[in-house]
């Protein structure tokens, strides 16, 4: 599948080279030094995105004394939220702001989770995430945030 992936990523670039030519006058192409074709993102590819992403938001909670968890469906909904082939994965940011950061702060301060130190995320509908607190028993460690599926 890698051969045929690069094939086609090969094919496309020459497809849109030889575009590129037929549009634009020898004088511009001249000062143009490259060009770069960007390949699709995998879903390989989204689901590191949406990890990093994440691993801010698990590090500032860590400094308030909590953890997330979140099940691989919770990050499959903030993929399919936040990923838009034609802008790429910058939504995604967007969607942990809106479906995670944003619900997670009003409860936070509405005291929702007082006394609870894990948070799991899991999906709720087609619309919501389901953030439910526990109360864990830590065991002594490194306070380094950690990214958790289930």
């Amino acid at each position: 599948e890698k051969k045929s992936t690069e094939a086609n990523y090969e094919k496309m670039k020459d497809i849109l080279q030889k575009e590129v030519e037929r549009q634009f006058r020898p004088e511009f192409l001249n000062r143009v030094d490259d060009t770069i074709v960007f390949r699709a993102l995998t879903r390989e590819d989204l689901q590191t995105i949406v990890d990093y992403e994440l691993t801010k938001v698990f590090k500032r909670l860590t400094e308030h004394g909590l953890r997330l968890e979140l099940t691989d469906q919770a990050k499959q909904f903030l993929i399919d939220k936040g990923y838009n082939p034609e802008f790429g994965a910058r939504p995604l940011r967007r969607a942990i702001e809106h479906y995670i950061e944003d619900p997670l702060s009003e409860a936070v301060l509405g005291g929702k989770f007082k006394d609870k130190n894990l948070i799991k995320i899991d999906v709720q509908d087609e619309e919501h995430l389901k953030f439910t607190g526990f109360s864990v028993k830590e065991p002594e460690k490194s306070k380094q945030p950690v990214i958790q599926s289930q």
